[in-house]
């Protein structure tokens, strides 16, 4: 069994149609059905949507090890990666690059700032 396999058995667990799924990416069907069918693997922010839509385990999906469920909520990470991800399929391929450009600077500067959580 590969991720795709994985994917549609998860999908049809859950009573969710390619449709629903993509839906709920903000994708097209037609990249659902491509990782089912084995014709593309999902990008890092794509599989953390996938697991936070159907609360599988990341491991699970990608190797089949593991619980296939989480038993656990959703980690805020992963909350704000699948955030990300929806938010971003809303801009233009140059309005990406410029968040992605943001996050790269941040990354390299992270100990500069000081940021604190309420």
């Amino acid at each position: 069994m590969n991720i795709g396999d994985r994917l549609k058995e998860t999908r049809k667990s859950k009573g969710i149609s390619q449709e629903s799924l993509a839906e709920q990416l903000k994708c097209s069907r037609g990249v659902i059905t491509n990782i089912e069918y084995g014709k593309t693997e999902p990008t890092q922010l794509v599989l953390d949507a996938l697991c936070n839509i159907l609360n599988v385990n990341k491991e699970w999906l990608l190797l089949g090890t593991g619980e296939q469920f989480k038993k656990n909520n959703v980690s805020q990470s992963e909350k704000v990666l699948s955030e990300i991800y929806s938010l971003s399929k809303e801009l233009t391929e140059e309005e990406q690059l410029y968040i992605l450009d943001l996050i790269n600077t941040f990354k390299k500067h992270k100990n500069n700032f000081n940021i604190t959580r309420e």
